[in-house]
């Protein structure tokens, strides 16, 4: 007789679980189970705080939308939780926790165990209570350095990471068109290269730890008319496709984006929200890309409310799900109820519905969402007591040493000297007037999107959870034998000429007056600078200028300092003043950044990612202006810049020689190569900025008369030299032609070898033969820079 022997049976598996299984066959399974309403849940968000004592998140009650009710909405599934830390102040331990428990309860509550998409702001830091806040994306740009912006957005994505976050809503790629838009804080620079090179590395850093990057606002939010927020955005295909279009491009191809944000502006009628041509025909099936599309903030729903192009939500919802919006945030609105009524009504066809499934659920998949061994405990909590919340408090620190380091790297990288008489570095001053509404303000080096001033203050009786030293207390640390002498003069917006007499007379008192000035950031009109808060013209806010006109009065050296999200028209200071010191909201460490430029400790190496105005009303103009576009004798409008894009001064000397050039012509598929010599002929160390412009001198359509298509950094010990190569590929002297191609033309080029904009030191007169040629999204988009020790002297 035969014994009876048990056998273990394992469950089968659901194929949409099982990761050996192709992740295309696992989602259609996932699709071919769902029901329609279980289909919809997955495509929007809901906004949510976490938790302060690790209970589950709580929806947002914003004055956009009516209240939501979890209960009710998640038995079917949920798409995304908005902003679940960026709400709200909580502790970060506590907040993982909260974020924990609600993920469980996700999964638990739907029939397939699939959790939420966690997304959270990321412009400057992560959006979180207690979290380092770096640098603004303009400081980004300063530093023309891509890889101290890969290592930040890697430390940046880490953090999120390990508190649950899947996604984060950076980097902006606007390509600044008008400096007096709000956002200019928010954007890298006015130079689509420069945009594409910075923002690239960021998206890098950030996909590198696991966490989605969403490339926004596509395309065009940046170019509105009079520099207004969500307004019109009037401009050809021309300029959309060579200056708007490129850092996209570059960020998915190169970067690895797997998320895009639809602009709010429209384009020639056409909100992009909208518009099919783009977010399917030429994100998708051109350029190839196969992430997810989200809605900028309620931008759905102002298809109807805003634009007028939607009849009621059910219709705002198809119009946006057709042209090739995957996901409604930062709240269901239009893709639930409505959504779901306009299929029963044959209105929208479920396959539109399906098709956004397809690449939500995919990208669930690829983030481990679907696996059979998902757990909602992130990285942070991994062997915590998750009974224990009040233990758990103060255990997750998101503004790690580490951190602080890395962005007083960049906000060093990041200081731009933009005018020196020799005052700087100063010299052991006995006596410092430190005046101006930003000497002592500690939140001056935020930008609007830093934690403490996009939600915090909402919060007053909560504390600011980071270190935020003022120039005030850096300066007293940096020159510990001088007498500072502290003078506010005016506010930052106020108007207030009470103060100014003051200020001067601290001002003639002292050996050396810092006037520390600028901007307050803020939202909709609660800052000078920030998303909403536009400026009429670039004159400095305030009674600014009428203090730093009195303080030049003084008959004292005066070191103009400006923490700032976009550049102003100084007025006289720009040749009466002593130095300019530009810092665009520099982040946590940005006063010691300053203050070492101050004293000489650190020998600035920032440059200019937008042109400053000689005046404040010579708007929109950016450096790549046609000939057209420069001063002339047919108008009494100069837009000339009192500092051009790409400028900067060190504390030593640079001498640029010895151009070579390997060919003078190249084919139109060809390349050319070009050496120089760089010297520091100073006495002390530095970082030389060299850069590249194309200059096209004959065109078959108008073109700007230079355009970046390079830079490196060079560092160098006094009387050190490097020899600098550059290969250029004639891909990077292509423009969308008369035909709406782009194209490669044969003709005579100029190569620009600069320090900025204005200042060309070597130039290489090549020329370009052959047919025309042309290319697209594959073209090679860089100039490679290598470097090598130079024969001595």
């Amino acid at each position: 007789m035969t014994a009876n022997v048990a056998v273990e049976t394992t469950p089968e598996i659901p194929l949409w679980n099982d990761s050996t299984h192709p992740l295309a066959a696992r989602v259609d399974a996932l699709v071919g189970a769902m029901t329609l309403d279980e289909k919809i849940a997955q495509l929007y968000g809901v906004w949510v705080g976490a938790s302060d004592n690790g209970g589950e998140v709580a929806p947002h009650q914003h004055d956009m939308e009516e209240a939501v009710d979890l209960d009710a909405l998640l038995p079917t599934g949920l798409g995304q939780l908005t902003r679940p830390f960026g709400t709200v102040p909580v502790d970060p331990a506590l907040g993982a926790l909260s974020l924990q428990r609600t993920q469980a309860r996700i999964a638990s509550a739907n029939r397939f165990g699939i959790p939420a998409v966690a997304h959270e702001e990321c412009l400057a830091g992560f959006a979180a209570w207690g979290a380092t806040a770096y640098p603004v994306p303009l400081s980004w740009g300063a530093t023309f350095d891509p890889e101290v912006v890969r290592r930040m957005a890697a430390a940046i994505g880490r953090d999120m990471r390990s508190v649950g976050v899947h996604q984060g809503l950076a980097p902006v790629l606007d390509v600044v068109r008008d400096a007096r838009w709000g956002r200019v804080e928010e954007t890298i620079g006015e130079d689509p290269y420069l945009v594409g090179t910075i923002g690239t590395a960021y998206v890098q850093g950030l996909e590198s730890a696991g966490i989605v990057a969403t490339l926004k606002h596509f395309v065009g939010y940046s170019a509105s008319r009079a520099g207004r927020n969500l307004a019109p955005a009037p401009m050809g295909a021309r300029e959309r496709a060579d200056v708007l279009l490129p850092p996209f491009e570059m960020a998915i191809r190169e970067g690895g984006a797997r998320s895009v944000m639809h602009a709010y502006n429209d384009i020639d009628g056409v909100p992009a929200a909208a518009d099919e041509t783009l977010l399917t025909g030429l994100l998708r099936e051109t350029w190839g890309f196969d992430g997810t599309v989200v809605a900028d903030y309620f931008g759905i729903a102002f298809l109807k409310t805003l634009h007028g192009v939607a009849g009621d939500w059910a219709d705002a919802a198809g119009t946006a799900l057709r042209a090739g919006v995957d996901i409604e945030l930062p709240t269901v609105k239009t893709f639930g109820a409505p959504l779901a009524e306009a299929v029963a009504e044959g209105r929208i066809p479920e396959s539109v519905i399906d098709r956004a499934l397809r690449r939500v659920l995919g990208q669930k998949a690829m983030l481990g969402l679907l696996d059979p061994d998902w757990s909602p405990v992130p990285p942070a909590l991994d062997g915590a007591d998750l009974d224990d919340p009040d233990a758990l408090r103060g255990k997750v620190d998101l503004d790690r040493p580490e951190n602080r380091e890395l962005a007083r790297e960049i906000a060093e990288k990041a200081v731009v000297l933009l005018t020196n008489d020799g005052t700087l570095p100063l010299a052991r001053p006995r006596r410092i007037a430190l005046v101006g509404p930003n000497a002592a303000e500690p939140t001056a080096v935020l930008g609007c999107y830093s934690f403490p001033l996009h939600v915090g203050v909402h919060h007053p009786q909560t504390p600011v959870g980071i270190d935020l030293p003022t120039l005030r207390d850096t300066l007293a640390a940096e020159f510990p034998d001088a007498e500072i002498t502290v003078a506010r003069g005016t506010g930052v917006d106020d108007g207030d000429l009470a103060g100014i007499g003051e200020a001067v007379e601290a001002a003639r008192e002292a050996d050396v007056v810092v006037a520390v000035l600028g901007d307050r950031a803020g939202l909709f009109g609660r800052g000078t600078s920030g998303e909403g808060c536009d400026a009429e013209s670039l004159v400095l806010p305030g009674a600014q200028q009428q203090l730093l006109d009195a303080l030049l009065d003084s008959g004292r050296p005066v070191v103009t300092v400006l923490l700032a999200g976009r550049p102003y028209a100084l007025g006289r200071a720009v040749t009466e003043s002593a130095a300019i010191v530009q810092s665009f909201f520099p982040g946590v460490a940005g006063t010691h950044a300053i203050a070492g430029v101050l004293s000489g400790r650190t020998n600035p190496s920032g440059r200019l990612p937008v042109s400053v105005p000689s005046g404040p009303g010579a708007q929109p103009t950016t450096y790549l202006g046609a000939r057209l576009a420069q001063a002339s004798e047919v108008s009494n409008i100069d837009p000339t810049p009192a500092f051009g894009f790409g400028h900067g001064l060190t504390y030593t000397a640079f001498a640029w020689s010895d151009l070579a050039v390997d060919a003078e012509q190249a084919a139109t598929d060809g390349e050319f190569a070009l050496t120089l010599t760089v010297r520091n002929t100073g006495d002390r160390s530095g970082t030389e900025v060299v850069q590249l412009y194309l200059h096209d001198p004959v065109a078959s359509v108008v073109q700007p008369v230079q355009r970046l298509v390079g830079y490196t950094r060079v560092p160098l010990e006094p009387g050190e030299a490097r020899r600098v190569r550059v290969t250029v590929p004639a891909d990077v002297a292509s423009f969308t032609g008369r035909d709406g191609h782009r194209v490669v033309e044969p003709g005579d080029l100029e190569l620009r070898l600069s320090a900025s904009s204005t200042d060309a030191r070597l130039t290489a007169t090549v020329t370009l033969t052959g047919p025309e040629r042309r290319v697209d999204h594959t073209r090679r988009f860089h100039a490679a820079f290598t470097q090598e020790p130079a024969a001595q002297a």
